[in-house]
Formats: structure tokens, C-alpha cells, sequence
């Protein structure tokens, strides 16, 4: 029997198995990073041991050290989690021959289903459907095909490639991302198809020949190959998910599996099924299968890991719906780049439970207010999880959470999630792995462009509040008092669509006389990534009455309707989260200081990195949307591409060089206009 296991893992998947262990009485071990000594994970485990250095390479990729944690600290099993080592058979039998107890399948299915193109022919040879397959680029005649890496998933190393001459780029790309990610660089190139669905089976076998199937996820929506809404039970005909149970169980047996895995599946338009591939671990998306069948999957992890049989006789059926959103740390006014920085707040209403199979609103988090976002992994934040009744219920109470949710410091995706929800093609269960670059409607924030003015005047008059009662002396004078009153206060902000100007006069009543504001209002244009369109946009002003102001919250009468704002100041950063959605504001001083000019043509580094390739050399030539480098930052390759024709005067950076946030990267003169 496990007494203390070690948790060779981080983030939401460390407190998740924590969470089952407090449960069961199991003592827990925490294994971190110097990146992650402050993490929630470890101050919830009864014992940690530091993992020198910061990168995953230097600490949860470490098989020695991991190993000399566990005989430090007295552990006598391992749990992997995902990710990272999980999917490693060489760490599964390493755990294995020090003694211990491995919480996860044998290394030998783990190194069968590894290698990806052993197993597909392993599983066709059992009757599982595939897609055509090649390793040698050369081989490939039939296009679209999606490259893939061999030893893992996330979307790491995926790209998708419509011809020929892109396919040596993406090939090599791809390799590079995925030795970044799992320190395996191998890919294979698949048979890419147009408006399929990916859906899923969970299985679990145990040591006692049992293999069953606990029902089938659909995690179709997906944003560069990475799954973003995961639900279970899939909407599918009965005959196709008796299918899919069927091969998936197949694929289990034919490597005598034990313990948690997923067979993933793409749905063809058609109605065919094909066989993607299978993961020997724990998915991300587990919650939804939790809450279905009412099964805590870690417990039944551990269980197995002991040697008992599975206490599930059948395929449980399903009860409800459950749908799983992806929070991640995402920068939208950036092309959704993974974002870094400080979470000053981290608060979403009405959640049930937090890491159990309790049904409504779950949270599966690894931050709390205060935590660090390092630029050294996965930019996933949480995972928040509905339950109801019916889709519609589970989908609704999912998109009002998100939206009512204070989430302040780190831009994230969240506004981009609560669309997809609300979205007409999610209600009627019609999403394919296409969805999102068939409505770009969904990058659109949730904040109209003219509604940012109230969200600035409520920071402004929050802020004015929260002086007032600060104020030393002449405490008695109401705030906003001012001798001349005809002169109105100004207050300005930087906002993600350039600069805001509010000016506002109160009467001695304290009630607003008159209020106004200045500067160009830019829009979102609808393409993810696309530059935004700054042309002014003229808004008619809206009768508004103050009804009342502190330094958290303002009521606002906009033509007749109060609308309430929350309001939340760290230093010059104010952070309004109103009824039709956030605000992210920085408050400008009245003195603005001097600024370093930068050369024109400056290309900035948008996160910290290290630049891995450099595509172009000095003096070169470049036309528009030309690649000039490659920027690698928590664990995605980002390119930085030339925004117009010119000559490249610097390249500032060589490859391996490591930059901060606002780095100068390459600096390309415009090519003078005939004209």
C-alpha cells in the first residue's frame, strides 16, 4: 500500500493529485523548481525538495534528481502527472527498479505507445482505423498533412502544411519546439483532416486483465493544435460512440494496459473514425469525465498502482454534462502570445469544489492571488469545469462564472472562452477543430469599444475616492472638491487601443455635473492577430449620474440603467470589472517622464525568451510578413516577422541570446514610398 508518494510534477496537476491523496491519507511529496519554491502546490504538500534551476531541462525533466528526492524524502511511490516525464518509459522503469510503486502504466505500453508510428501499426494490426502516415518527408505526396511529435501532446510540434514547399520548414520547426517541450525531437507527418472532430475515450485497465472504456470526450475546439473546451459525455450518435469505445478498448488490451489513458480519435465528416493516437497517462481534461461518472480517476490511479482491481465493473453511464475550459496566461491584443507577470487577483464566483468530483462549478487551479507567471512553462493558469443537468445549463453557468471572474495582472483568454461558449456553432454541438478560424468573431473582447469610456470614468472617480480618504488632512471636504468648479478633473490612462483622456466635474453635492472624454477609440479587427484598425471611432456620450463612489466600487446611472464596477488598484494599474466585461487600465501621470526613442523599425521582444534562430543577416533585404527570428518562449516558438518592406540595419541578438520583455530584436529601415 502507497504511504508517501512524490509528485514529479507542478502547476494544477501537482494539487490535483494532492487534493485525492488528503483524501486517502496519503502522505505527499512536492518536487519544485527555484521558479516555483513559492507555488501553491508546494506549500500544500507535507514535504518539498528543491530541483536546481528554473527550465524544465534543469529540474522536472531530471530523472536523477527526481529519484534522489524520492530517497530523501522517504517516498515509496511516484506519481507523474502529465507532461513533462509522464509520458518517459525510461523514467517509468528507473522509478520501477529503485523500488518504488510507478502511479501509471507499465514501461513497456508506455514505450510501444511512444513511439507513435510503432503503435499505429501495432493497433491497425489489432483493427483500430488510421490515418496514411510517413516519417521521410521525400515520401509525402498528398497534402494537407499535419506535422506531429513523436513524444507528446499539447499541441506542441504540431503544424499544419497545404503544399510541398512549406514542408521541410514546419518539419524542422517542429522538431525544435518538441525537443524544447519533451527533450524528444522525433515527428512523423499525418493525414490532415479538413472539418473533423477530435473526440476521445478514457480507458482504464488493472493488473487483472480488465480493460473498460468510461466514456467518450469531445475536445474538438482548438486554437494552434491545442485543445482550449474539453466536454464529456461527446454528442455522437450511439452507434459511433460503441465504435469508438470498442477500438479504444482494443488499443488498451493489445499492450496489456493498467491504469489511466486516453485513445484519441478524429472524427471524419463522413462518419469514419480514425485512430490518432494514445496517452499513457492522465489527460488535462479528466474533470469532465470526473463529473460524469461521479469516479475520482486519481483515486482509481492509485488503486490500480497497488494492485487492486478496478472497483468500476462496467462502463459507468454518464449523468449530466460536463465542459472544461483551459484559462490560460494569453496576451489577445497580441495574437494570444502567452503572457507573464504577477496575478494580483484570482477570484471566480461560485465555485462548488476545487479539485473534487463535487458537481457544478470545480475549479483545478495552480495559482492563487499573488503567484508568479514565469516564462519558463505552460502558460495554463486553470482549468474551470461546469457540471448541470443538460449542455445548455453546463455551458451557460461555464460562460456567467468567466465573465463575473476577476482576473487581474496577466492578460488571459478568457473573454475569447466565454465567446466560443455563447457562440451558436458551440450550442448546437457542430464544432470541428475548424471552429475557431471559421469565426473570428470570437477574438472580439467582451467590452465594446464604447463602453471602455464608463469602465475609465469608474476608475477615475474610484481613484479620486480612494485619495480622498487617504488624505491627511482637510478630511472633512468631499473628494473631487475643487476651488475654480468650472475646471473639470482630468485624469488619463494607457489602455491596449492607445491612450484615454476622462475629464469629469462634480457638484458640491457630489453628484457629476458633467463628464466627457478624449482620444482616438481603436477597434479589435476581427482576424486573430491582425493589426487593429485606428481610425476614430465617433461614440454619442450617454447621460450618466453618479450614484455612488468608493475606492472598489462605483454605481453608475448610464440613461437610466445603474451599472456597477469593481474596481481594483495596484499602484498605477487599475483593473474594472464592469457588466459587460474587463478593463485593464494604467493610470498616466500628469508629468509623464522621459523616455528612451527608439530607432524606427524597432522590433520589440513581446515576453521574455531566447532567440533560437536568426533567418536574415544585416544589410539584407525583407519584404512584409518576411520570418527574420525565431523567439522561444514558454515552450512555443514565436516568429517575429518583418511588419514592412525594408533593409534589416540590426540584428542585435544572436541565436541563443536570452531577452527580456521590450528587448530590441531586429531593427528593419521602411523602404522609402515612390510615391
Amino acid at each position: 500500500m502507497i504511504t508517501r508518494l512524490l509528485i514529479a510534477n507542478r502547476g494544477e496537476i501537482a494539487r490535483r493529485v494532492l487534493a485525492t491523496c488528503r483524501a486517502l491519507g496519503v502522505a505527499t511529496v512536492a518536487v519544485h523548481s527555484d521558479a516555483d519554491a513559492d507555488a501553491p502546490f508546494v506549500a500544500e504538500a507535507d514535504q518539498a525538495v528543491r530541483l536546481p534551476g528554473n527550465t524544465p531541462a534543469e529540474t522536472y525533466l531530471r530523472i536523477d534528481l527526481i529519484l534522489d528526492a524520492a530517497r530523501r524524502s522517504g517516498a515509496d511511490a511516484v506519481h507523474p502527472g502529465y507532461g513533462f516525464l509522464a509520458e518517459n518509459a525510461e523514467f517509468a522503469a528507473a522509478v520501477t527498479d529503485a523500488g518504488l510503486t510507478w502511479v501509471g502504466p507499465p514501461a513497456k505500453a508506455i514505450a510501444v505507445m511512444g513511439d507513435k508510428m510503432a503503435a499505429k501499426a501495432l493497433l491497425a494490426d489489432a483493427g483500430v482505423p488510421m490515418l496514411p502516415t510517413w516519417t521521410d518527408p521525400g515520401q509525402v505526396t498528398d497534402f494537407p498533412v499535419l506535422v506531429k511529435a513523436s513524444a507528446g501532446g499539447g499541441g506542441r510540434g504540431m503544424r499544419v502544411v497545404r503544399d510541398a514547399a512549406g514542408l521541410a520548414e514546419a518539419v524542422a520547426g517542429a522538431r525544435r519546439e518538441a525537443a524544447a517541450a519533451f527533450g524528444d525531437g522525433t515527428v512523423f507527418i499525418e493525414r490532415y483532416v479538413e472539418r473533423g472532430r477530435h473526440v476521445e475515450v478514457q480507458i482504464f485497465g488493472d493488473s487483472h486483465g480488465t480493460v473498460l472504456a468510461l466514456g467518450v470526450r469531445d475536445c474538438s475546439v482548438q486554437r494552434r493544435h491545442q485543445k482550449i473546451v474539453e466536454e464529456a459525455p461527446g454528442v455522437l450518435p450511439d452507434d459511433v460512440r460503441e465504435r469508438l469505445h470498442e477500438a479504444a478498448v482494443a488499443a488498451g488490451r493489445a499492450v496489456d494496459y493498467v491504469g489511466a489513458g486516453t485513445v484519441e480519435f478524429l472524427l471524419a465528416p463522413d462518419g469514419r473514425v480514425h485512430f490518432l493516437e494514445m496517452n499513457t497517462r492522465l489527460q488535462v481534461e479528466h474533470p469532465v469525465t470526473e463529473l460524469t461518472t461521479g469516479l475520482d480517476l486519481v483515486r482509481l490511479q492509485l488503486l490500480v498502482a497497488e494492485g487492486e482491481p478496478l472497483p468500476v465493473p462496467a462502463t459507468p453511464a454518464a449523468e449530466g454534462h460536463a465542459i472544461e475550459v483551459r484559462l490560460c496566461a494569453e496576451e489577445p491584443a497580441q495574437g494570444f502570445r502567452p503572457a507573464t507577470g504577477t496575478l494580483h487577483r484570482f477570484a471566480i464566483p461560485g465555485v462548488a469544489a476545487e479539485f473534487g468530483p463535487a458537481r457544478g462549478l470545480r475549479l483545478d487551479s495552480g495559482v492563487v492571488d499573488g503567484s508568479t507567471v514565469s516564462v519558463h512553462y505552460d502558460s495554463m493558469l486553470a482549468k474551470l469545469v461546469a457540471w448541470a443537468p443538460t449542455r445548455a445549463e453546463a455551458a451557460r453557468a461555464l460562460a456567467g462564472a468567466l465573465a463575473r471572474a476577476e482576473l487581474h495582472g496577466v492578460a488571459t483568454n478568457r473573454d475569447l472562452l466565454v465567446r466560443v461558449l455563447r457562440s451558436p456553432e458551440f450550442a448546437a454541438a457542430d464544432a470541428d477543430t475548424g471552429f475557431l478560424d471559421r469565426h473570428p468573431e470570437v477574438f472580439e473582447p467582451l467590452l465594446p469599444a464604447d463602453q471602455l469610456p464608463l469602465a475609465a470614468l469608474a476608475a477615475a472617480l474610484a481613484g479620486a475616492a480612494a485619495r480622498r480618504a487617504a488624505a491627511p488632512v482637510l478630511a472633512g471636504l468631499p473628494w473631487g472638491w475643487r476651488n475654480v468648479p468650472a475646471v473639470p478633473q482630468v485624469t488619463r490612462f494607457a489602455t491596449a487601443d492607445g491612450d484615454l483622456e476622462v475629464r469629469y466635474r462634480l457638484t458640491r453635492a457630489n453628484t457629476l455635473a458633467a463628464w466627457e472624454r478624449a482620444g482616438p477609440f481603436l477597434t479589435h479587427s476581427a482576424e486573430e492577430g491582425a493589426p487593429l484598425d485606428t481610425e476614430p471611432q465617433p461614440q454619442p456620450e450617454p447621460q450618466v449620474e453618479l450614484v455612488t463612489a468608493a475606492p472598489d466600487r462605483v454605481v453608475l446611472d448610464v440613461d437610466g440603467v445603474r451599472r456597477a464596477f469593481r474596481v481594483h488598484r495596484v499602484g498605477s494599474s487599475v483593473f474594472v470589472d464592469g457588466p459587460d466585461g474587463a478593463a485593464s487600465l494604467t493610470e498616466l501621470p500628469r508629468l509623464p517622464p522621459p523616455t528612451v526613442e527608439l530607432a524606427a523599425g524597432s522590433l520589440l521582444a513581446p515576453l521574455p525568451g531566447a532567440v533560437t534562430r536568426v533567418h536574415v543577416e544585416v544589410g539584407q533585404r525583407v519584404a512584409a510578413g518576411d520570418l527574420l527570428l525565431t523567439l522561444e518562449a514558454m515552450k512555443l516558438e514565436h516568429p517575429v516577422l518583418a511588419p514592412a518592406d525594408g533593409v534589416v540595419a540590426e540584428l542585435p541578438v544572436p541565436p541563443g541570446g536570452q531577452v527580456e520583455t521590450g528587448a530590441v530584436l531586429a531593427v528593419v529601415d521602411p523602404e522609402e514610398d515612390p510615391q
